[in-house]
């Protein structure tokens, strides 16, 4: 380091946050004596006062830089074993961008886990998707050593994705730890997500540490958002950690309050082996990796396992723990958390949230909160290329070997052809394995409008779940229909209520509470059907709101509502892939943009072609295409009117003949147009 650096005022404050105990005077005491002195002494004397403390702070900063190796050399020994008091489990949760990958990367480099040659940002984000978005979409887990007063402690961070979609493997992995950190941007304060993830996080009853991240910009107010967070949350920050994780500031505070609030994880090794399972993914040529966490017993390698819930045992060939790198080890017990990998073939056999256990000595009961995942949005996916269906096939069956939320089937469209009808967990889930298939798989895609299961009840008494509108029973069958209802909330200052409150309502949203969570902060609750929220909400959330605003929503259950299937005619022909299920209150206004816009894309034929919206026989909704005509009055020139009208009517006959055997084929354009209405409109 440059001597020269040490005189910069902004460097002295950055360095004060990082090494209190570097200091005998705080900086700006230190200023004010200084500007006393040359005031007083003159400028010789202020000289040799600067020369003293840049020697006496050179030696500090070596003292510290001394402790800093220390970390890294200890980091490197990590998978030497400590006592189970010295084990911490921790997580970070943060909303999207609040910092915490950045957080996460320093916490590697100061411990020392990763070496410096090594590091790069976003080092826990593997994806590139996630590097150009700053999302944390996969989980991963990092397993750090840390040396606090003489003696070495094991830090377990399990890293977490931050968006709505992923809630359920937020959940498992908030229950494989005992504490957790709760970043929040200390500019933009406490969000939608923050709530969410710390709801969770007391579910399961962990220690959390209040982090407030990003205190080196400009627009930072750490004392409002300490106040937001006790107010709203209910969390005491009179021992909150002010931190800039770009600027290193305060890291070492918070490993430190890592070993000092989070309690160790209980010592039942002598108990039959329950281990959770936080993450899975398939490997090539190791079959799937299983990432798991012991609560109870012991496990070694070459042990016959059990997963609960899936009743398949395997052996575990591999046994290692995550330092970020894959380190195998020979055992692992209570408080652990580790991987394993055993020649499993299948992502579906190693499920997110079962309890693995020995398959000789099971135990009684397996870890609470199981569950399935289930998919809340559908789309189609069609090849541009007929030829590709092949290849989307193979690259959805790969996707789903690590993703088992993943859901497909085949489907046909007589406009796009052989394809497939997907199921996802939400829209970023949907676009993110629409964008891998096109980057890694090299496919070019159609997508459909999005839409959800519908519960529709027969008349002979069967319930029917269907998530495409070709399949919807006839009316005379169905005596009612039900759609998914979600609870949505919504964070926003309090300038743009009027304004969000009315895209609620004309999403047909159910009023449900509001308050001020601050002076300038409300919270607004709705209950709002799901089918209106897989559009474009949220972009029209972020518009209205200029950005401020953000929202939150999880699955109630299914409502009966009053919907109807809109069927779209072209000269009389029904076209199956522009059905749509909508409100009945709706039904005009969306038929009425989708054959307006049919009307300007369809080219015009030799006859004229009616485009009609319509609810089972009844038209609601209709635009003409006109025929293209040959002038056959140009060779009359005068002459009886008789004549005239004697070529019009010999023309007409031969357009209704055409009409009657011609057909209208819909160019790809105009569907892709369509598709592109429907997601606005719907």
């Amino acid at each position: 380091m440059a001597t020269a650096n040490f005189c910069r005022p902004k460097f002295i404050h950055h360095y004060h946050h990082q090494h209190q105990n570097c200091f005998n005077l705080p900086t700006n005491l230190y200023f004010s004596n200084h500007l006393k002195s040359k005031r007083s002494d003159g400028a010789q004397s202020v000289r040799r006062r600067r020369q003293r403390w840049r020697s006496s702070l050179r030696v500090h900063c070596q003292a510290a830089a001394t402790d800093i190796e220390a970390t890294a050399r200890a980091g490197k020994d990590r998978l030497l074993k400590v006592p189970i008091s010295n084990i911490r489990n921790f997580s970070i949760i943060a909303h999207i961008d609040h910092g915490k990958s950045t957080l996460a990367d320093k916490l590697l480099q100061m411990t020392g886990t990763v070496e410096s040659r090594d590091m790069k940002e976003q080092f826990l984000d593997n994806m590139d998707l996630e590097r150009e978005r700053g999302i944390t979409i996969k989980l991963q887990a990092a397993r750090m050593r840390f040396i606090y007063e003489n003696e070495p402690y094991c830090l377990n961070l399990i890293d977490t994705p931050g968006h709505v979609d992923f809630s359920y493997e937020v959940s498992r992995s908030l229950a494989a730890c005992e504490g957790a950190l709760l970043v929040v941007d200390a500019s933009q304060g406490v969000e939608a997500q923050t709530l969410a993830n710390v709801y969770l996080a007391l579910e399961n009853n962990l220690e959390i540490i209040p982090v407030l991240n990003k205190i080196d910009l400009p627009g930072a107010d750490p004392a409002r958002v300490c106040q937001e967070i006790e107010e709203i949350v209910g969390l005491d920050c009179s021992n909150a950690i002010y931190t800039s994780a770009k600027e290193g500031i305060g890291i070492t505070e918070i490993l430190n309050a890592i070993v000092q609030r989070i309690p160790p994880p209980r010592d039942t090794a002598e108990r039959p082996l329950r281990a959770l399972i936080f993450d899975s993914y398939y490997d090539p040529y190791r079959g799937v990796i299983v990432y798991f966490r012991i609560i109870d017993g012991t496990i070694k390698k070459g042990d016959r396992v059990l997963f609960m819930a899936s009743g398949k045992d395997y052996y575990a060939d591999e046994l290692g723990v995550l330092s970020p790198n894959q380190l195998q080890v020979d055992q692992l017990y209570a408080g652990e958390v580790g991987f394993l990998s055993a020649s499993i073939r299948s992502v579906a056999d190693a499920r997110v949230g079962d309890t693995i256990t020995h398959f000789q000595r099971k135990a009684e009961q397996s870890l609470p909160g199981y569950k399935e995942a289930t998919p809340m949005v559908f789309c189609g996916l069609f090849p541009v290329d007929a030829d590709q269906f092949s290849e989307l096939r193979d690259a959805l069956e790969k996707l789903q070997l690590n993703d088992a939320a993943l859901k497909f089937e085949p489907e046909t469209s007589s406009a796009m052809g052989f394809g497939f009808r997907c199921g996802f967990l939400g829209l970023l889930h949907m676009e993110i394995v629409q964008e891998r298939l096109e980057r890694e798989y090299n496919l070019s895609l159609i997508t459909t409008a999005p839409s959800v299961v519908y519960r529709v009840n027969c008349i002979d008494g069967d319930t029917v779940e269907c998530s495409n509108p070709s399949l919807l029973p006839e009316p005379g069958k169905r005596r009612s229909i039900e759609e998914p209802f979600v609870k949505i909330e919504l964070l926003t200052p309090k300038e743009y209520i009027g304004a969000i409150m009315e895209l609620a309502q004309d999403r047909r949203g159910i009023f449900k509470e509001m308050k001020y969570i601050t002076e300038n902060r409300a919270s607004i609750i709705y209950e709002l059907p799901l089918a209106e929220m897989v559009g474009d909400f949220f972009d029209q959330l972020k518009s209205r709101s200029k950005g401020y605003a953000s929202m939150e929503y999880n699955f109630i259950g299914y409502t009966e509502s009053d919907l109807i299937k809109l069927d779209i005619l072209i000269n009389g022909d029904r076209v199956e892939p522009l059905a749509t299920i909508v409100h009945k209150d709706k039904a005009y206004s969306v038929g009425r943009a989708l054959t307006q816009k049919l009307k300007e894309l369809i080219p015009r034929q030799m006859f004229k072609v009616p485009i009609q919206a319509t609810i089972g026989s009844k038209v609601i909704a209709s635009e003409a295409i006109s025929a293209i005509r040959k002038d056959v009055l140009a060779k009359c020139y005068g002459g009886d009117i008789s004549r005239k009208k004697k070529l019009l009517k010999k023309q007409a006959e031969g357009k209704k003949r055409m009409k009657a055997i011609g057909k209208v084929d819909v160019p790809q354009e105009a569907f892709m147009a369509v598709l592109k209405l429907e997601k606005e409109v719907l």
